[in-house]
């Protein structure tokens, strides 16, 4: 499936590269794995081999995929009614955006970016929501720069560059991210 210093992307944590695949005898059976290093983050983890498709690790997005993606960022953000936008609405908005994090898709994280960056445009970000639009913009980021060889200050621009004009028109109520 994978081969060694392939890119994969690992669900909720971002682009990571296969730096050794080995086998090891767990009891009775002999399982191989891929180990895994994730290019910004200090951290390395072991998948086994049988189970990589259960746990959502998947090939980088293609230059299409990535273009498909930043089109959709282009587009209006879901309509979040202002009684969906209270503290307790952030709890059932928090668990779908977790859920669809939990999927890996660049599609599902492009969405959740693109709500927070419409959200941020009408209202001031909860300490969860700012999280969440810096760890989807990151992901993002991580992905266009691994999958279309630009830097990281490349990537942000280029990702930044499609949102919808209205949300990028500062506000006196949106946030600075910056990386």
């Amino acid at each position: 499936m994978f081969s060694l210093n392939d890119k994969v992307v690992y669900p909720g944590h971002g682009v990571a590269s296969i730096c050794r695949v080995f086998e090891r005898n767990i009891g009775a059976q002999s399982m191989v794995f891929y180990e895994l290093k994730f290019q910004n983050k200090d951290m390395t983890i072991m998948i086994p081999k049988d189970k990589i498709e259960e746990v959502g690790v998947r090939t980088l997005s293609s230059s299409t995929s990535i273009s498909t993606m930043l089109e959709t960022l282009g587009q209006p953000a879901r309509q979040i009614k202002s009684l969906e936008s209270g503290a307790s609405n952030w709890n059932k908005r928090n668990k779908d955006y977790q859920s669809k994090l939990r999927t890996g898709s660049l599609k599902d994280i492009s969405d959740i970016y693109r709500d927070l960056k419409h959200i941020s445009q009408h209202k001031e970000l909860s300490f969860g929501e700012k999280s969440l639009l810096l760890k989807t913009e990151g992901l993002l980021v991580e992905e266009i720069s691994a999958s279309e060889r630009l830097d990281e200050d490349k990537a942000i621009e280029r990702l930044r560059s499609y949102l919808v004009p209205s949300i990028m028109m500062g506000s006196p109520k949106a946030p600075s991210f910056e990386r």
